[in-house]
């Protein structure tokens, strides 16, 4: 790694050299999401330069926390995977993210406000069990945001997988979800729920869908933390 040392022989000052460089806990938290592949880990730092990207990954690397390995039956295409070390890290980042929901003001959090990020989150934690067992395709059309990122489909395969699109995937669409951006957010980030934020919502499809979607929803991992601030 090559940002300046502490200098310092105690053992937190040399963990952040390795964890506290730009971008390196917000990548820890992809990794330990499931995230392997580059241009998966780039879906969850949409605001994160390639090339940076691609350092910290060889940062991580070196330090011995993420090893790359080839896809076998793809050509030059790699994997990331924590190592023992790296999974070792797992509760340093979950209480990192529960310190900042429990005392990072919302109206600071809600300032940073990104729609890709948002769905991809969405996306690996929607929980399909309340959904119809066949494949059910949700839109969220987020009608505060210019056309380019207004809409959105997650498409919910029966064996419980699911894909977002960034384009029209060509499926029926099963529930139309029309809100805008802070809203969903904040229900998201746990600071709301979708009883409380009714009138900013528009359904268009089935009742069974639109009333259960608190439950199939999902949140971030961290809405569990109560939150302490404003």
């Amino acid at each position: 790694m090559t940002h300046a040392s502490y200098k310092q022989f105690c053992p937190l000052a040399m963990a952040a050299e390795l964890l506290c460089t730009r971008w390196t806990m917000v990548l820890m938290r992809e990794l330990l999401a499931g995230s392997a592949r580059f241009n998966d880990l780039r879906r969850g730092v949409p605001k994160m330069s390639p090339t940076l990207l691609s350092q910290r990954l060889k940062d991580l690397e070196e330090a011995g926390i993420v090893e790359r390995r080839p896809v076998p039956s793809e050509r030059g295409v790699f994997e990331y995977s924590l190592t023992e070390p790296g999974r070792d890290l797992r509760d340093v980042v979950i209480a990192m993210g529960m310190w900042g929901q429990k005392w990072v003001e919302s109206s600071l959090s809600l300032k940073n406000l990104d729609p890709s990020l948002l769905m991809w989150d969405m996306r690996r934690n929607l929980n399909p069990e309340p959904l119809p067992k066949r494949r059910t395709v949700i839109q969220f059309v987020y009608h505060d945001l210019p056309s380019t990122k207004r809409d959105w489909w997650l498409v919910v395969e029966p064996i419980g997988e699911v894909d977002l699109c960034w384009a029209d995937p060509g499926f029926e669409i099963d529930l139309y979800v029309s809100t805008d951006l802070r809203t969903m957010t904040a229900i998201w980030m746990g600071v709301t729920d979708v009883a409380s934020e009714r009138e900013k919502f528009e359904f268009t499809g089935p009742n069974e869908l639109s009333s259960t979607i608190q439950t199939w929803l999902g949140l971030s991992p961290f809405a569990v933390q109560k939150k302490l601030v404003a």
